[in-house]
């Protein structure tokens, strides 16, 4: 195994209703878990969002309403998927911008904490794309030498992006082989939302939006804190709101 590992990585694909992180929700997920000796182990469920799959979305992946309407809703099976995922770092093909954000929102409307603190995140197509610029499709072709078939099934695409970075790792020995040394060199080590609402710079967060951007977050709350309040009544995903009441809290902690 190309890949060196000081703890399990999970990599993950979604299947969803939409690509709006805030609304949408789950109807498939698959989990490839890597472990230190480089055992693979896969979760598969099929989820009923308790919404209408859009035909549209429903022609990317093929998944409609009749295939998930006897399927477990995501919060009967919540602590199973986080139970499986318990001390792993996370990968994936566009994870950090899709994947993660949606599977942690989606864990947050079911009222179970999971955090990303204490976890590594690999984005193979953050690599793939400062290297190539191709599609999951294209750089299976281009890394593996093979064609990626069954593509938008969630297992066949978490399996393919777990091929496709041991494949980087021997083409690209720059980006290293370990979990932090590939993290490192995407620049994706120090998120604070996944909505990037919010970014670091030398160390402080600070805004990324609107009228306040460039400015730190805890100034603006001192100086205006009723933007939190318009913050956490807008149309923001929770995940930001969360962090956003952290860095509040964390700012009342400091002034005590």
């Amino acid at each position: 195994m190309n890949l060196q590992l000081t703890k399990p990585i999970a990599f993950i694909d979604l299947e969803t209703t939409g690509v709006n992180v805030s609304i949408d929700r789950i109807v498939e997920i698959a989990i490839v878990r890597i472990a230190i000796d480089g055992t693979k182990t896969v979760k598969r469920k099929l989820v009923n969002p308790q919404m209408p799959i859009p035909p549209g979305s429903s022609e990317v992946h093929g998944i409609t309403d009749e295939m998930v309407k006897d399927a477990p809703s995501f919060k009967q099976i919540a602590n199973e998927i986080k139970q499986f995922m318990d001390n792993c770092d996370l990968g994936g093909y566009n994870s950090n911008r899709f994947d993660i954000p949606m599977l942690i929102e989606e864990f947050l409307r079911a009222g179970i904490e999971f955090s990303t603190d204490e976890r590594k995140l690999v984005d193979v197509q953050k690599v793939f794309h400062m290297m190539e610029q191709r599609t999951l499709s294209a750089a299976y072709k281009f890394y593996c030498n093979k064609i990626l078939e069954g593509a938008h099934g969630a297992e066949v695409d978490a399996t393919a992006t777990w091929e496709v970075l041991e494949a980087q790792i021997e083409r690209y020995p720059q980006i290293g082989n370990s979990v932090e040394q590939i993290v490192k060199f995407t620049g994706e080590d120090d998120i604070v939302d996944f909505a990037r609402r919010f970014v670091k710079e030398n160390g402080i967060e600070i805004f990324n939006f609107g009228k306040h951007k460039g400015k730190p977050v805890t100034q603006v709350l001192k100086e205006e804190p009723q933007y939190y309040d318009w913050m956490m009544k807008g149309d923001f995903p929770m995940n930001t709101k969360q962090k956003l009441t952290e860095m509040l809290n964390r700012a009342l902690i400091n002034k005590q």
